[in-house]
């Protein structure tokens, strides 16, 4: 039952359009979800763009692009970058309620002492901002240098990884998270800095700033619409709340009958449920699921809830992988029922498949599941503008999937 109102939360029984998505498509994702995720990664396809096409299908990118990050006078700005459940686009109304004043203070508390070495740079970058945001922070570093502004400013050094960021880069990333600066846009998914005035609606900019308990109450019952039901702990991560923030905020909402403590066979800790919390009788259809998905991204609960122990291999040495390096689970009539590893072949204009495997409890025959994730892979390859689907050999479900791939051409 936690399995079927999870999924329904999380909008997989909402149907596919069936004509062309638009954005009141993209809104109803976003009324269920809440956020989307921001990852660097590339491998296949970023991972805010994912969790869209698991719910909508085929969707062109360019309607999240330009409801983030290319807003205009007919089309306003739906979505802006904030930190919260890790760096996210969340709705414009929400980004007052993500404040540094609610959110535990994270990465960024690491940050005091730069500041403290450079008194002045904090104010100097957003005097730069002002002048010519949105601006990127490489940009804004040589914009200080001929005044000597950055002069003994510590620059990225030559061959530097993507995480040895510029002192200049630092302080910008802190000045995001606390609120002063918003990014007003990406190009080729750097962060272009600007003033939250010129980024955010005035309506949201004019508001006071939520006192932090009632901050902390509306995402607590955001959290709780978005998983259906969960637990004290899964309520928290899926903003990133405080512990003791986290559990104040569910006592008032139960005290006010927006919470409904229940208890949830084989889970230890007690529950809450949603009172927008629906229990389908079943939960048909198909979806791959991007390691960034709500639905699987903590993977405790999702072992909980599916039965399905998932890591992300990215860091583990390739000899060491069990699955491989960018997995993504394979949803199947509710429940995880495979996972494939996936790389988007851009040079070839192939979906590269070097791994797929099955679970070994999965209550689906492989035939079907094969069959099922072909059609799926196909589909996902079309989205990406990718002429196909190329199965490597790794894996108890390769050579089935090969297969019902090779018979899904036959009968196109």
């Amino acid at each position: 039952m936690a399995r079927r109102t999870f999924l329904a939360a999380q909008g997989f029984t909402d149907p596919r359009p069936s004509g062309p998505v638009t954005r009141r498509h993209l809104q109803r994702v976003l009324e269920r979800i809440k956020l989307l995720q921001l990852d660097s990664v590339n491998v296949a396809v970023r991972s805010h763009y994912m969790p869209l096409f698991s719910r909508l299908g085929d969707y062109p990118s360019a309607l999240l692009d330009d409801a983030a990050w290319s807003p205009s006078a007919r089309r306003p700005r739906l979505l802006a970058e904030t930190w919260a459940h890790e760096a996210s686009l969340v709705p414009v109304a929400d980004w007052p309620l993500l404040g540094h004043r609610t959110l535990p203070r994270r990465w960024w508390k690491h940050y005091a002492p730069l500041l403290e070495r450079h008194p002045s740079l904090a104010g100097d970058i957003r005097a730069v901002v002002a002048e010519r945001g949105p601006i990127g922070a490489g940009a804004i570093e040589k914009a200080l240098a001929p005044e000597g502004r950055a002069g003994e400013v510590r620059p990225r050094p030559p061959g530097a990884t993507w995480w040895e960021r510029s002192e200049v880069k630092q302080v910008c990333e802190y000045l995001f998270a606390v609120g002063e600066l918003a990014v007003g846009t990406r190009r080729h998914f750097e962060r272009r800095y600007d003033l939250p005035e010129r980024v955010l609606p005035a309506e949201v900019i004019a508001a006071p700033p939520p006192d932090p308990a009632d901050a902390a109450r509306a995402l607590v019952a955001k959290s709780a619409a978005a998983l259906g039901v969960g637990t004290e702990t899964d309520l928290r991560d899926y903003y990133r709340l405080g512990p003791e923030r986290t559990r104040i905020a569910i006592a008032e909402l139960v005290d006010a009958g927006e919470l409904e403590p229940v208890a949830v066979r084989g889970w230890a800790k007690p529950a809450y449920r949603s009172p927008s919390a629906t229990v389908p009788r079943t939960v048909p259809g198909r979806a791959l699921l991007s390691p960034f998905d709500p639905l699987v991204w903590e993977r405790g609960r999702a072992e909980r809830i599916f039965g399905f122990r998932y890591r992300i291999e990215i860091y583990v040495p390739e000899a060491k992988r069990e699955y491989g390096y960018y997995v993504f689970p394979f949803l199947l009539d509710g429940a995880l029922v495979g996972r494939v590893d996936l790389k988007a072949d851009r040079v070839a204009g192939v979906l590269r498949v070097p791994g797929a495997f099955a679970e070994p409890e999965a209550c689906v025959p492989q035939a079907r599941i094969a069959a099922e994730l072909a059609a799926e892979l196909a589909a996902m390859a079309c989205w990406l503008g990718l002429d196909g689907v190329e199965v490597g050999e790794r894996g108890n479900l390769a050579a089935a999937l090969r297969s019902a791939l090779r018979s899904a051409v036959r009968a196109g």
